[in-house]
Protein backbone atom coordinates (compact mmCIF):
# COMPACT_ATOMS: atom_id res chain seq x y z
CA UNK A 1 0.00 0.00 0.00
CA UNK A 2 1.07 3.55 -0.62
CA UNK A 3 2.29 5.53 2.40
CA UNK A 4 -0.01 8.54 2.59
CA UNK A 5 1.08 11.40 4.80
CA UNK A 6 -0.07 15.00 4.93
CA UNK A 7 0.61 18.14 6.92
CA UNK A 8 -1.52 18.54 10.02
CA UNK A 9 -4.74 20.43 9.41
CA UNK A 10 -7.71 21.41 11.52
CA UNK A 11 -10.19 18.48 11.72
CA UNK A 12 -12.81 20.63 9.98
CA UNK A 13 -10.54 21.01 6.95
CA UNK A 14 -10.00 17.26 6.96
CA UNK A 15 -13.73 16.59 7.12
CA UNK A 16 -14.55 18.99 4.30
CA UNK A 17 -11.81 17.60 2.04
CA UNK A 18 -13.06 14.09 2.73
CA UNK A 19 -16.64 15.11 1.95
CA UNK A 20 -15.65 16.73 -1.36
CA UNK A 21 -13.71 13.58 -2.29
CA UNK A 22 -16.67 11.32 -1.49
CA UNK A 23 -19.18 13.47 -3.36
CA UNK A 24 -16.90 13.31 -6.40
CA UNK A 25 -16.56 9.56 -5.95
CA UNK A 26 -20.34 9.23 -6.03
CA UNK A 27 -20.44 11.22 -9.28
CA UNK A 28 -22.04 14.32 -7.81
CA UNK A 29 -21.26 17.90 -8.74
CA UNK A 30 -19.73 19.44 -5.62
CA UNK A 31 -21.51 22.65 -4.71
CA UNK A 32 -22.01 24.29 -1.34
CA UNK A 33 -25.58 23.01 -0.98
CA UNK A 34 -24.48 19.38 -1.27
CA UNK A 35 -21.73 19.83 1.31
CA UNK A 36 -24.20 21.52 3.66
CA UNK A 37 -26.64 18.62 3.21
CA UNK A 38 -23.98 15.93 3.75
CA UNK A 39 -22.48 17.56 6.84
CA UNK A 40 -25.79 18.89 8.16
CA UNK A 41 -24.51 22.43 8.54
CA UNK A 42 -25.78 25.79 7.24
CA UNK A 43 -24.84 27.12 3.82
CA UNK A 44 -23.24 30.25 5.37
CA UNK A 45 -21.02 27.94 7.46
CA UNK A 46 -20.00 26.05 4.32
CA UNK A 47 -19.33 29.29 2.48
CA UNK A 48 -17.02 30.51 5.24
CA UNK A 49 -15.18 27.19 5.47
CA UNK A 50 -14.70 26.99 1.70
CA UNK A 51 -13.26 30.50 1.77
CA UNK A 52 -10.80 29.48 4.48
CA UNK A 53 -9.87 26.31 2.61
CA UNK A 54 -9.29 28.32 -0.54
CA UNK A 55 -6.96 30.61 1.42
CA UNK A 56 -5.11 27.48 2.63
CA UNK A 57 -4.73 26.24 -0.94
CA UNK A 58 -6.88 23.15 -0.41
CA UNK A 59 -9.69 23.96 -2.85
CA UNK A 60 -10.54 26.15 -5.81
CA UNK A 61 -14.01 27.28 -6.85
CA UNK A 62 -14.89 27.51 -10.52
CA UNK A 63 -18.41 28.36 -11.72
CA UNK A 64 -19.79 27.46 -8.30
CA UNK A 65 -18.17 24.03 -8.29
CA UNK A 66 -15.70 23.22 -5.51
CA UNK A 67 -12.63 21.28 -6.55
CA UNK A 68 -9.76 19.90 -4.52
CA UNK A 69 -6.27 21.12 -5.31
CA UNK A 70 -3.41 18.62 -5.22
CA UNK A 71 -2.73 19.30 -1.50
CA UNK A 72 -6.48 19.07 -0.84
CA UNK A 73 -6.70 15.75 -2.65
CA UNK A 74 -3.73 14.38 -0.71
CA UNK A 75 -5.40 15.36 2.56
CA UNK A 76 -8.73 13.91 1.45
CA UNK A 77 -7.12 10.67 0.35
CA UNK A 78 -5.46 10.29 3.73
CA UNK A 79 -8.74 10.86 5.57
CA UNK A 80 -10.72 8.50 3.36
CA UNK A 81 -8.07 5.82 3.67
CA UNK A 82 -7.96 6.06 7.46
CA UNK A 83 -11.75 6.15 7.76
CA UNK A 84 -12.22 3.02 5.65
CA UNK A 85 -9.40 1.15 7.37
CA UNK A 86 -10.93 2.07 10.73
CA UNK A 87 -14.34 0.82 9.59
CA UNK A 88 -12.81 -2.46 8.51
CA UNK A 89 -10.95 -2.85 11.82
CA UNK A 90 -14.03 -2.00 13.88
CA UNK A 91 -16.26 -4.48 12.05
CA UNK A 92 -13.82 -7.30 11.38
CA UNK A 93 -11.82 -7.23 14.61
CA UNK A 94 -14.19 -5.70 17.17
CA UNK A 95 -17.51 -6.87 15.81
CA UNK A 96 -19.22 -3.49 15.60
CA UNK A 97 -22.21 -3.05 13.31
CA UNK A 98 -21.86 -1.11 10.08
CA UNK A 99 -23.60 1.94 11.52
CA UNK A 100 -21.54 1.90 14.73
CA UNK A 101 -18.31 1.48 12.78
CA UNK A 102 -19.18 4.31 10.40
CA UNK A 103 -19.86 6.65 13.33
CA UNK A 104 -16.75 5.68 15.28
CA UNK A 105 -14.47 5.77 12.23
CA UNK A 106 -15.49 9.41 11.75
CA UNK A 107 -13.68 10.09 15.04
CA UNK A 108 -10.75 7.74 14.55
CA UNK A 109 -9.74 9.13 11.16
CA UNK A 110 -8.61 12.41 12.75
CA UNK A 111 -6.27 10.84 15.30
CA UNK A 112 -4.77 7.83 13.50
CA UNK A 113 -1.05 8.35 12.92
CA UNK A 114 0.84 6.94 9.91
CA UNK A 115 2.35 4.25 12.17
CA UNK A 116 -1.05 3.16 13.50
CA UNK A 117 -2.51 3.29 9.98
CA UNK A 118 0.20 0.93 8.79
CA UNK A 119 -0.31 -1.39 11.77
CA UNK A 120 -4.06 -1.59 11.15
CA UNK A 121 -3.51 -2.40 7.49
CA UNK A 122 -0.98 -5.09 8.41
CA UNK A 123 -3.30 -6.58 11.02
CA UNK A 124 -6.10 -6.78 8.44
CA UNK A 125 -3.79 -8.18 5.73
CA UNK A 126 -4.05 -5.07 3.56
CA UNK A 127 -7.77 -4.94 2.72
CA UNK A 128 -8.75 -3.23 -0.51
CA UNK A 129 -12.24 -2.07 0.52
CA UNK A 130 -14.20 -0.88 3.52
CA UNK A 131 -17.01 -3.15 4.83
CA UNK A 132 -19.39 -1.54 2.34
CA UNK A 133 -17.18 -2.32 -0.66
CA UNK A 134 -15.80 1.18 -1.25
CA UNK A 135 -12.11 1.21 -2.25
CA UNK A 136 -9.39 2.04 0.24
CA UNK A 137 -7.01 4.52 -1.47
CA UNK A 138 -3.55 3.12 -2.05
CA UNK A 139 -4.64 -0.50 -1.59
CA UNK A 140 -4.27 -1.58 -5.20
CA UNK A 141 -8.05 -1.96 -5.58
CA UNK A 142 -9.09 -2.89 -9.10
CA UNK A 143 -12.67 -1.93 -9.89
CA UNK A 144 -14.77 -4.57 -11.63
CA UNK A 145 -17.46 -3.70 -14.15
CA UNK A 146 -20.27 -2.31 -12.03
CA UNK A 147 -23.89 -1.43 -12.66
CA UNK A 148 -26.77 -0.23 -10.54
CA UNK A 149 -28.98 -2.88 -8.96
CA UNK A 150 -31.99 -1.08 -10.44
CA UNK A 151 -30.81 -2.00 -13.96
CA UNK A 152 -30.73 -5.75 -13.33
CA UNK A 153 -33.50 -7.53 -15.19
CA UNK A 154 -36.26 -9.28 -13.28
CA UNK A 155 -35.34 -12.93 -12.82
CA UNK A 156 -31.60 -12.25 -12.99
CA UNK A 157 -29.10 -12.44 -10.17
CA UNK A 158 -26.21 -10.13 -9.32
CA UNK A 159 -23.56 -9.87 -6.63
CA UNK A 160 -23.73 -6.86 -4.35
CA UNK A 161 -20.37 -5.10 -4.66
CA UNK A 162 -20.53 -1.52 -3.34
CA UNK A 163 -22.73 0.50 -1.00
CA UNK A 164 -21.72 4.08 -1.96
CA UNK A 165 -21.07 6.76 0.63
CA UNK A 166 -24.33 8.53 -0.22
CA UNK A 167 -26.23 5.57 1.21
CA UNK A 168 -23.99 5.43 4.29
CA UNK A 169 -25.16 8.94 5.18
CA UNK A 170 -28.85 8.17 4.67
CA UNK A 171 -30.38 7.83 8.17
CA UNK A 172 -31.20 4.25 9.12
CA UNK A 173 -30.16 2.77 5.80
CA UNK A 174 -26.92 1.07 6.89
CA UNK A 175 -28.81 -0.70 9.67
CA UNK A 176 -31.51 -1.77 7.21
CA UNK A 177 -29.08 -3.10 4.63
CA UNK A 178 -26.90 -4.94 7.14
CA UNK A 179 -29.87 -6.51 8.94
CA UNK A 180 -31.19 -7.78 5.59
CA UNK A 181 -27.77 -9.11 4.50
CA UNK A 182 -27.47 -6.65 1.59
CA UNK A 183 -23.68 -6.78 1.79
CA UNK A 184 -20.75 -6.97 -0.63
CA UNK A 185 -20.27 -10.52 -1.86
CA UNK A 186 -23.90 -11.51 -1.36
CA UNK A 187 -26.01 -12.73 -4.29
CA UNK A 188 -29.33 -10.98 -4.85
CA UNK A 189 -31.96 -12.17 -7.30
CA UNK A 190 -34.32 -9.51 -8.63
CA UNK A 191 -37.84 -10.89 -8.39
CA UNK A 192 -39.87 -7.75 -9.11
CA UNK A 193 -39.59 -4.14 -10.23
CA UNK A 194 -42.48 -1.80 -9.46
CA UNK A 195 -43.58 1.29 -11.44
CA UNK A 196 -42.50 3.50 -8.52
CA UNK A 197 -38.96 2.18 -8.89
CA UNK A 198 -39.03 -0.24 -5.96
CA UNK A 199 -36.83 -3.27 -6.61
CA UNK A 200 -37.65 -6.47 -4.75
CA UNK A 201 -34.83 -8.96 -4.29
CA UNK A 202 -34.40 -12.44 -2.88
CA UNK A 203 -31.29 -12.64 -0.68
CA UNK A 204 -30.75 -16.17 0.59
CA UNK A 205 -34.48 -16.76 0.85
CA UNK A 206 -35.24 -13.40 2.46
CA UNK A 207 -37.42 -11.08 0.37
CA UNK A 208 -36.34 -7.43 0.61
CA UNK A 209 -37.89 -4.36 -1.00
CA UNK A 210 -35.51 -1.54 -1.89
CA UNK A 211 -36.61 1.98 -2.77
CA UNK A 212 -35.72 3.49 -6.13
CA UNK A 213 -33.23 5.79 -4.37
CA UNK A 214 -31.45 2.79 -2.83
CA UNK A 215 -31.60 0.40 -5.80
CA UNK A 216 -30.26 3.07 -8.16
CA UNK A 217 -27.17 3.50 -5.96
CA UNK A 218 -26.26 -0.02 -4.85
CA UNK A 219 -23.63 -1.24 -7.29
CA UNK A 220 -23.46 -4.88 -8.36
CA UNK A 221 -21.58 -7.21 -10.66
CA UNK A 222 -23.41 -9.63 -12.91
Amino acid sequence: MADYTSPEHHPAFEEYCETIFELNEDGQRVIQARIAERLEVSRPAVSEMVRRMSDEGLVVVEDGEIQLTEPGRELATTMVRRHRLAERFLTDMLGLSWAEAHHEAGKWEHVISPAVERAIADQLDDPTTCPHGNPIPGSGYVEPKLEALSTVATGSSATVTRIPEELEFTPGLLEFLESNEIKPGVAAKVIASSPDGTTTVDVGGTIVGLSAFTAERILVTI
